[in-house]
């Protein structure tokens, strides 16, 4: 299927609106329990496995409306497909917080492996968004491997001493919001590695 435009107000709702929706449906029903088949489930595993549908259907409008699915989005969506079928088996919410670590966790390996070889796999992915030179990409995907780590670190330490409600809210807000903000500083210190598209010459007086 061909790459199609999309708005991009909609791409965004697409692609954080299962998160934000799993953040609301968890708030609503954080403190109940739900008996399913003789299985007493709690609050925040219903919400997990809300969010699965919600993702799938998200990931479905996003191809469909595009034609194209990045490799991210496809990874992310069988992580939270596998450890929400985790959860849901062993009627145990630790798996569904593993999610996190093993996607961030899954990215820093990916970019060291790449680094390792000499290789920018992130420029592989995004350098049709963002043209900048080699050396530009190197740094950024060293910077970025380095901050992957630290949120699969983080998570884990998160979810193994905190609250579950503080980890929702970590996990839906505080996470993406840092990751945003680092990527807008490290692509404003890496401007002068950005290839500025070429502008076509002005067309000179019309000869006689």
């Amino acid at each position: 299927m061909a790459e199609k435009q999309i708005n991009p107000v909609l791409k965004q709702a697409l692609e954080l609106g299962p998160t934000i929706l799993f953040f609301v449906i968890y708030m609503w029903i954080k403190d109940d329990t739900f008996h399913i088949g003789g299985t007493a489930y709690s609050g925040f595993i219903v919400a997990a496995l809300a969010m699965i549908p919600i993702l799938l259907a998200s990931i479905a409008a996003l191809w469909l409306l595009s034609g194209k699915l990045s490799r991210m989005q496809i990874f992310t969506g069988l992580a939270v497909l596998f450890f929400g079928a985790l959860t849901a088996w062993f009627n145990d919410e630790r798996f569904f917080k593993m999610k996190t670590t093993l996607v961030y966790g899954s990215f820093a390996v990916i970019l060291g492996f790449g680094l390792l070889r000499g290789r920018s796999y992130l420029q592989f992915i995004l350098s049709e968004a963002l043209p900048m030179q080699p050396q530009g990409w190197m740094i950024l995907s060293r910077r970025l491997t380095l901050a992957f780590a630290a949120l699969a670190v983080a998570n884990e330490v998160i979810w193994r001493t905190q609250s579950t409600e503080l980890w929702v809210k970590l996990e839906t807000f505080a996470f993406p919001i840092a990751l945003f903000l680092f990527l807008m500083l490290q692509i404003g210190a890496l401007s002068r590695y950005v290839i500025e598209p070429e502008t076509p010459p002005e067309d000179g007086p019309p000869r006689r």
